[in-house]
């Protein structure tokens, strides 16, 4: 399995089977490392079965150290702190290169039947919908409505036009938007 999809889930799925030492592999292995482990039994006064663990290229204290940090995140959620949830994960074109970019955090509100003009974007937005739904008309492409609680990218050098198609609920968003300094968030069209 390829190791970026090495998720939460598979990883809670390992460590309900016993941890990463039942499978006989170490951290080392999930990150690409060549590691090998070895179980033998305990030689000397104990002779309860237990089994002490052989490594080729690390010691077993380091094992267990990375081990653990591979349970953390599966471990449950200390009282009082706060686990951010990923909204929206999308890779995008069109990013700014140069050496200092500007961010800007805008908000818009649409009355019941309310449009943005027609217009381009020189870089991606992220639009972020607090109430209501947004629908995005993009020449050449289906519309996209998004609801409440959800989010979009909008691509660049696209034509498009921004709807509240409600005829009773108000809609409120937050834009996201990363570009060159001093560039203009969009380009109104004719």
């Amino acid at each position: 399995m390829d190791e970026r999809y090495l998720g939460s889930w598979s990883r809670r799925r390992v460590l309900r089977a016993g941890g990463l030492g039942a499978l006989g592999v170490l951290p080392g292995a999930l990150l690409g490392e060549s590691r090998v482990a070895f179980a033998e039994p305990l030689t000397g006064p104990v002779s309860n079965g237990a089994y002490k663990l052989k490594t080729t290229t690390c010691l077993a204290f380091a094992a267990v150290a990375l081990g653990s940090a591979f349970c953390l995140p599966c471990a449950a959620q200390e009282s009082g702190t706060v686990k951010p949830q990923i909204l929206l994960q999308q890779i995008v074109e069109g990013m700014p290169r140069s050496e200092k970019q500007e961010l800007r955090v805008l908000t818009a509100s649409f009355k019941p039947g309310d449009k943005t003009v027609f217009h381009t974007h020189r870089f991606p937005v992220t639009v972020y919908v607090l109430e209501g739904a947004f629908t995005l008309e993009m020449e050449d492409r289906a519309p996209v409505t998004v609801a409440q609680g959800q989010a979009m990218v909008e691509p660049p050098h696209v034509k498009m036009t921004g709807y509240n198609r409600s005829n009773s609920d108000s809609l409120r968003v937050v834009v996201f938007y990363t570009s060159d300094p001093d560039t203009p968030f969009l380009d109104p069209l004719q």
